[in-house]
């Protein structure tokens, strides 16, 4: 294949993409792919916990077989990559889908491939997209300048940014949009030479990376598979010991329920230089992009945030339950989606209206967002009929039945 390229943007709306390989480059492509509206389906012998658990893609747990484009719930694709660390098997996916005459991006090798991913991103509605004739780091500097310049309105370069100093910084990604990481977050993130990222750091970033880049998958999934953060500490601090510049990618704010001091005390304890970037957190985001206002003129005074990570009658639980059933404010529940019943009756047997509101808000910021309504005394059922999975906020309080669409300008205001 030459070094031309010919540009072209494809509809995947429910069509079947098929991804060969469980690991960094597909924990990359995921995010675009699903945001495209594919229907993507994952074959890995063992997944990263963040393709395992990403609910928008089937994941087969197998190794690829000669046929899979041919035969059963992988035929029919429009598109495939082959995404492992062993170019046998790169090549042999890349052969079938040739001859079947499918579109297929070789991870290890762009040119042996008959599509090539551009180093790509996105701007207030607009997608740009950089092909540098397989110089990956020229792309990947090129769309970063492209981005930064969009986002402060100043003109490009695209020369290759320099290297950043090795040390370590925690970086608030926001509640999943990309376009909701600050502009000084998404700077470092262009210069990182290793990122560590949540699962619930916005996954469409990391395809905006160079092939240069090393993603560590420090995923948490919720009552699932977890790395200790003991090892995190010590990824953070080794890369950054060997030269690196390491960004934390976190999602919401690193401060906030996502143990960045604990992180931020390990580098400064091993003499790693540390920069923190605050996030917008999703205890906030989250109701606001719901059409919720967690606080109100005359309505309430306070916002509590709460982790749900402990039962109300664990021992380790230091959250007083009765005090915060007597609040008139705004309660906010992070991770509570699987103790909602425990946590409910905690607030009604400390006194709490039963019919106090409560606004379950499912994916905030995603293209999957979802918003129900209920009660506090209906809101743990509700969850379960409605099927409510993580990431989820939880809003209780006044404010929680607020509905931004239902508000209409009063007379002799502007409409």
């Amino acid at each position: 294949m030459g070094e031309g390229h010919y540009l072209v943007g494809l509809d995947l709306r429910g069509r079947k993409v098929v991804v060969v390989g469980g690991g960094s480059v597909a924990q990359r492509r995921l995010p675009n792919l699903i945001a495209a509206g594919a229907d993507v389906h994952v074959i890995a012998i063992d997944p990263r916990p963040t393709v395992e658990a990403e609910p928008a893609v089937t994941v087969h747990r197998r190794a690829w077989a000669d046929g899979d484009l041919t035969r059963g719930e992988l035929a029919d694709a429009w598109y495939v990559l082959a995404c492992t660390d062993d170019p046998a098997v790169n090549a042999a996916v890349g052969a079938e889908a040739t001859a079947q005459r499918i579109f297929c991006v070789r991870a290890d090798d762009a040119r042996q491939g008959t599509a090539v991913t551009p180093a790509s991103g996105r701007y207030d509605g607009l997608q740009y997209a950089v092909l540098a004739g397989g110089d990956h780091r020229r792309s990947a500097a090129t769309r970063a300048a492209i981005g930064v310049a969009l986002a402060e309105g100043t003109g490009l370069s695209v020369a290759a940014a320099a290297p950043h100093a090795a040390g370590v910084a925690l970086v608030g990604g926001g509640p999943g949009d990309p376009e909701l990481i600050t502009v000084r977050g998404r700077r470092l993130l262009a210069q990182a030479d290793v990122v560590v990222a949540d699962r619930l750091a916005p996954g469409a970033l990391l395809d905006e990376l160079g092939p240069q880049v090393e993603v560590i998958d420090a995923a948490k999934v919720p009552y699932g598979r977890a790395i200790r953060q003991e090892k995190i500490n010590e990824l953070l601090v080794d890369r950054a010991r060997a030269g690196k510049f390491v960004v934390r990618l976190k999602g919401g704010d690193p401060y906030v329920f996502g143990r960045g001091f604990e992180e931020l005390e390990a580098c400064v304890e091993a003499g790693v230089p540390v920069t923190v970037v605050p996030g917008i957190t999703s205890p906030i985001s989250a109701p606001a992009l719901a059409g919720i206002p967690v606080t109100h003129r005359g309505i309430t005074h306070e916002v509590v945030i709460v982790s749900g990570h402990v039962a109300p009658d664990h021992p380790d639980s230091l959250t007083d339950w009765s005090a915060l059933a007597k609040l008139r404010g705004t309660l906010v529940l992070m991770m509570a989606v699987q103790r909602l019943d425990a946590f409910a009756g905690a607030l009604l047997h400390g006194g709490k209206a039963a019919d106090t509101p409560v606004a379950l808000i499912e994916n905030a910021s995603r293209p999957d967002q979802r918003l129900i309504r209920t009660d506090l005394a209906n809101a743990a059922a509700t969850a379960v009929a409605e099927k409510l999975v993580p990431p989820a906020i939880v809003v209780i309080g006044p404010t929680a039945a607020f509905d931004a669409s239902s508000v209409a300008p009063q007379p002799g205001e502007d409409a």
